[in-house]
């Protein structure tokens, strides 16, 4: 694998997960690099236990294989319901990115301006003083909490309880924010509640697949590779793909719509007006389960529906194509297509991180509702997720700034006082404000309005759009400078800033609940020690809380003593989700230790967990609890958590990108993955084999582009925004449609990093920032 090419590798990793399937070793590449160990092999091992992938949010089970103690292999899990065996490249390389030579294995403080060792106690202790000393002399709001949807269920929801109930603060937020906030937008404004209705399973039955800025054969290759499976074995199946750039499942598509980038909303809706003008619509299910609403003067509006047609009459094909570049026929094909079903729409970032990212979810789900295709088999819209517990550990536990654990928000004041009942919180502790969502949370402390943040598991300094301003904000020094602490398992570009550094255990080094995109919580086994003196974010927390109680800023005995495992905790989540509709009451630890995860809500220990939500003999709250309806015959469909029970269609308003090409940056940048690498490469870029398939940063242009700008494949290239510039190596390609160019997201070195370009602009509703689009010029860069 030395000069590997992409298609191999592709291949190659096709190849591997085939051989991880049959239970063989993965195909042996040639000798790894001198800095790390040899590749671990599935001979080496001596047991296997079941675990989880710790990547992306599809949640492929994984068989670890442990010899004398240590990890040394790993290959997919037949038995597992959902990924059958199946598991990508990154994840066969687990074994050696655990164990790269460059693991943080000491508590670090900067003193003279440079990181140091430490003990814990001297670590702690400071991290506890800065804190301390900010509550008592700038009140709980002048700290925060930054987590992410890699740290366990269990921790973030302890981080949660700390930050909310015991500080009095609801400055805690995490990573999410960039990736899935709209998506949750989209189903709470729809559904009532967040979190899909269907499951992984619904792909064995769908005729039509509707793929919406979702590159899934790299970003979440098993599903893709389930897609097409159900394709290869049915004639009849169909992919719809929404996309500006032709990326790999552009080669399975039947029908291709590539809108100027941020101009989509207009398609679906032009969709949603051939659906009902051609009567494709389902007249039963919208009177049944259907209302229609709009926004005026700030305030929620229900219309008929007779007033929706009116509506989409600005929206036919003719002109939606006028304004997003699309063919009419196209959307035409496409509608037709949709509405025959059954239909299951998925869709990852290139709909969610926009200034309209809720509105484009909510157009997704009007185009599923009008058509009744919902809530059977094959008929759902399903959200993707990027990270491996951002739905169980951060969406539910309640784990952002406007949020409480099951579906709670802070804006209810039921549901705050349900949680500090619940939490043994004083009345009123928690407050009736959000707190600060991730961007402006990071403007706050460039401002110097926050005086201390702890980051959790995640790489801010490299993650956040408009980075150079976020980046000074956690490390230009100044008079007034926030004290930060960055907990992670690698030096990050995050690290690098802080002024306490924490080694954490990491995947496999500790016990702990993932929670995956089709509401199925798994439990992670710890199977081998951290190295060093690195703990586990969990023991992190509970010290952190210990000596604040200590230190008078939370209440004695409000987290310290209570808690000792992670398992204390989980039992303490399952109560909070009682009676909600997330409920997991019946997933004992013991039967999670046994099961390959199960997918709430689940009422009791004989239960299997809920394939469909909201349909009768499928989802037990519609059988018990406060949802119950004895009225309904199975298969009957109950939207229980909307308002009057039923679901929203939106009336949203077409709506520019918040800063589109102009003659000054004539260019569209996106950014996003390859199959390779996953997020800020923190751990893929510790396998050498990782590394060697796609070593360097890159920027797609155009073939059309590249001969306007006389730049050539192998070129350097500089693009440069209103926010800052990089200078990468030039593919000249036609994946990106004209006048687009397209840079992954994973390399950190400074001419690299790719965020110090893109803007900061979000989502009113969402919070969630439009990494998609912004404009850049571009132009031959120097070597």
């Amino acid at each position: 694998m030395n000069d590997i090419t992409r298609r191999e590798f592709i291949k190659w990793s096709a190849m591997a997960a085939v051989a991880t399937m049959a239970g063989c070793s993965a195909p042996q590449q040639a000798a790894p690099a001198p800095q790390a160990t040899a590749r671990p092999t599935v001979e080496a091992a001596k047991e296997w236990h079941k675990s989880v992938c710790r990547f992306c949010g599809t949640g492929c089970g994984v068989q670890l294989g442990i010899a004398d103690g240590k990890l040394v292999a790993l290959r997919g899990d037949p038995d597992h319901p959902t990924t059958k065996g199946l598991v990508c490249a990154k994840a066969l390389f687990l074994p050696k990115i655990v164990y790269s030579p460059d693991r943080l294995t000491k508590p670090q403080i900067r003193k003279a301006g440079k990181l140091v060792d430490a003990t814990w106690d001297e670590a702690m202790n400071l991290v506890a003083d800065k804190f301390a000393d900010a509550i008592k002399t700038a009140g709980p709001d002048s700290v925060a909490y930054y987590g992410s949807g890699q740290a366990l269920a269990e921790e973030s929801y302890l981080a949660n309880r700390l930050f909310k109930g015991g500080i009095g603060t609801n400055n805690l937020d995490g990573n999410p924010r960039l990736c899935m906030a709209s998506a949750v937008g989209g189903y709470t404004t729809t559904y009532g509640k967040d979190e899909p209705m269907g499951s992984y399973d619904d792909i064995d039955h769908a005729r039509t697949f509707f793929l919406i800025g979702s590159n899934t054969a790299e970003a979440h290759p098993v599903l893709f590779d389930r897609i097409l499976d159900r394709k290869s074995k049915n004639a009849n199946v169909q992919i719809i793909l929404v996309d500006p750039r032709k990326t790999p499942v552009r080669r399975v598509t039947d029908i291709y719509l590539d809108p100027i980038p941020g101009f989509d909303l207009d398609i679906f809706h032009a969709m949603a007006q051939v659906i009902i003008a051609e009567k494709l619509h389902a007249p039963d299910f919208i009177t049944k389960h259907l209302v229609f609403r709009k926004v005026v003067d700030n305030q929620n509006v229900d219309v008929t529906f007779d007033e929706y047609v009116k509506f989409l009459e600005a929206f036919t094909p003719e002109k939606a194509a006028e304004k997003c570049g699309v063919p009419a026929t196209k959307i035409r094909q496409a509608a037709r297509m949709f509405a025959q079903g059954p239909t299951m729409s998925l869709w990852c970032m290139g709909l969610n991180q926009r200034t309209v990212g809720v509105w484009a979810n909510n157009l997704i789900h009007n185009l599923h509702l009008i058509t009744g295709q919902f809530g059977k088999p094959g008929a759902t819209p399903f959200s993707l997720t990027g990270q491996p517990n951002a739905c169980g550990g951060v969406r539910d536990t309640g784990a952002l700034a406007h949020l409480l654990p099951y579906g709670r928000v802070i804006a209810n004041a039921d549901h705050r006082a349900q949680m500090e009942k619940l939490w043994g919180a004083p009345a009123g502790k928690i407050k009736a404000q959000d707190g600060l969502n991730t961007i402006d949370m990071f403007k706050a402390l460039g401002e110097d309005k926050l005086k201390a943040m702890i980051i959790i598991t995640t790489n801010p300094g490299q993650s956040l759009p408009n980075a150079n301003k976020y980046r000074d904000a956690m490390g230009k020094e100044r008079a007034n400078k926030p004290f930060i602490v960055s907990v992670d398992a690698y030096p990050t570009r995050t690290t690098e800033l802080a002024d306490v550094v924490l080694p954490a255990a990491m995947w496999s080094e500790k016990e702990g609940v993932f929670g995956m995109s089709e509401r199925r919580y798994q439990l992670m086994p710890k199977l081998i020690s951290a190295p060093g003196e690195a703990r586990s974010d969990f023991d992190i927390l509970l010290d952190f809380a210990a000596r604040l109680e200590e230190r008078g800023v939370v209440a004695k005995g409000y987290i310290a003593g209570k808690f000792k495992t992670t398992a204390d905790v989980w039992e303490e989540m399952k109560e909070a989700s009682r009676n909600t509709a997330y409920d997991f009451t019946g997933m004992s630890r013991e039967r999670m230790k046994k099961e390959r995860g199960i997918r709430w809500p689940v009422l009791d220990e004989t239960h299997p967990g809920t394939n469909r939500r909201f349909v009768k003999g499928d989802d037990p709250l519609l059988d018990k609890g406060p949802f119950a309806d004895a009225n309904l015959k199975p298969g009957d469909i109950k939207i229980y958590t909307g308002a009057n029970n039923k679901a929203i269609v939106w009336l949203r308003p077409s709506k520019d990108p918040a800063e589109p090409a102009d003659k000054d940056f004539p260019f569209v940048l996106s950014t996003g993955r390859v199959l390779e690498h996953w997020h800020t490469a923190t751990m893929t870029m510790k396998a050498p084999e990782l590394r060697r398939a796609q070593p360097e940063a890159y920027c797609e242009v155009h073939p059309l582009d590249a001969e306007k700008l006389g730049i050539k494949t192998g070129d350097m290239v500089k693009l440069t925004s209103r926010r800052g510039d990089v200078t990468v190596r030039a593919r000249v390609v036609d994946t990106p449609r004209p006048g687009m160019v397209f840079v992954p997201m994973h390399w950190y070195e400074d001419n690299a990093l790719i965020n110090k370009v893109t803007i900061d602009a979000y989502d009113p509703a969402s919070r969630q920032p439009e990494f998609k689009v912004c404009a850049v010029k571009v132009e031959k860069g120097k070597a």
